[in-house]
């Protein structure tokens, strides 16, 4: 449709006088995408429709050619989908936005519209399992091939990136181990090897990390998590330019249908405008927590981008503008141990999610992560051990001395 066709920025159709300077993404978030209806509301619309009508046959002819712009089906565009999709591109900074129901259905369609049999991918080879089933197992079903590097060595990634490659996939900070890859080196290695480079920037969110900034050309989200992060709906986003979205990502959008709910959209066009504000402070608690828990003799090991003892610390300064909401951290005593902290807490929740308003623990070993197999958990460095924690809004104080009396 053409309303997908058009660079997503700030607009208000109720009197079009646009302000002349550049907005800053926290105005953006309260502002881009408006879509005003005759009744000149203030708070967002919600359009529960599956169809639309046309004044005459013609019409409806020009709109299935895109001659005309008109809504067609809610499966292809939507009045409330497009303001989630415009102004989660106006924060980004992104050309185009397309919004999907789910962050797995986004993770899949960003690659499988550029696919076919006999194609390359090369994946950082730490992420979220569900992804890594997509790539390692799904896929190669197609007949493609899938490379996973280890690491940030760009020995490494020179080798993998040696040959031809249609698309490089990329999760930093990674999935529960926070480990950073660093975008500009990866991206000018994928480009020289052909690639479109994807980055799954669900742990960093927008506000933390802006992958096309450092070379990526498209980024994909999990709108269940910072975006919406309050617990309440599912939703994912893929965010990029014009010849990816129109030639690639809308044909395939648009003919498999992972479409994103007009209900859902508005819950997360109203979440976007305090995501700044929520994201600054649950980073600010995470680094809080984090330090916190690195002075702790009982705490074997903390994995945040924010401290200075990560491995990935210097890159992470460069990409990024805070560690992050969520860190991981393993218990000396092993599972039976890491159990007893977790059913202690009195604050923290036990619940996989992450992102989420309400600080969250889980035990990646058996939830997150337990579709795979030990070696490949083993080898990603999630032990019967490790627990991932997801700083939410709670003051930073309460958290702290919630694990603290946890780990007594």
């Amino acid at each position: 449709m053409t309303h997908q066709h058009r660079p997503w920025g700030y607009s208000n159709s109720s009197d079009g006088n646009l302000p002349d300077w550049q907005l800053h993404e926290e105005t953006l978030a309260v502002r881009a995408g408006l879509a005003r209806s005759g009744f000149g509301e203030t708070g967002e619309a919600m359009y529960l429709t599956s169809g639309y009508t046309y004044d005459s046959a013609e019409q409806a002819v020009h709109s299935f050619t895109d001659e005309v712009d008109h809504f067609v089906y809610s499966r292809f565009a939507n009045p409330t989908v497009s303001m989630f999709e415009q102004r989660l591109a106006a924060i980004e900074g992104a050309e185009y936005c397309v919004a999907t129901g789910s962050g797995m259905s986004a993770m899949f369609s960003s690659i499988a519209c550029m696919v076919e049999a006999g194609d390359r991918i090369v994946a950082a080879a730490s992420m979220f399992s569900s992804c890594y089933v997509v790539l390692s197992e799904i896929l190669p079903k197609w007949g493609i091939k899938v490379e996973f590097v280890k690491g940030n060595d760009k020995k490494d990634w020179e080798k993998a990136l040696s040959e031809k490659t249609k698309v490089v996939f990329i999760e930093t900070p990674s999935n529960p181990m926070l480990e950073i890859v660093d975008l500009k080196m990866v991206s000018d290695l994928a480009h020289n090897a052909g690639a479109t480079v994807i980055v799954d920037n669900v742990m960093a969110s927008p506000i933390l990390q802006k992958p096309l900034q450092h070379g990526a050309d498209v980024v994909m989200y999990s709108a269940t998590k910072h975006i919406d992060g309050q617990g309440r709906v599912l939703g994912g986003a893929i965010l990029g330019g014009f010849d990816y979205i129109q030639n690639y990502l809308n044909p395939f959008i648009r003919h498999t249908g992972p479409t994103l709910s007009a209900f859902n959209a508005w819950v997360l066009v109203k979440s976007l405008e305090t995501l700044s504000m929520r994201v600054n402070r649950m980073n600010e608690s995470a680094q809080a927590v984090a330090e916190f828990l690195s002075q702790i003799p009982k705490v074997k090991s903390v994995n945040y981008p924010g401290l200075k003892t990560h491995n990935g610390f210097e890159v992470a300064q460069k990409q990024m503008s805070g560690g992050g909401t969520t860190l991981s951290f393993e218990i000396a005593g092993g599972p039976t141990e890491l159990f007893k902290v977790m059913d202690a807490l009195k604050v923290i929740d036990i619940s996989n999610n992450l992102g989420d308003s309400k600080s969250l623990i889980t035990h990646p070993a058996s939830t997150t992560h337990r579709r795979l197999d030990l070696a490949t958990r083993e080898s990603m460095g999630i032990t019967d051990s490790l627990a991932r924690l997801s700083v939410g809004l709670e003051h930073s104080s309460d958290l702290i001395k919630d694990l603290q009396q946890a780990l007594r």
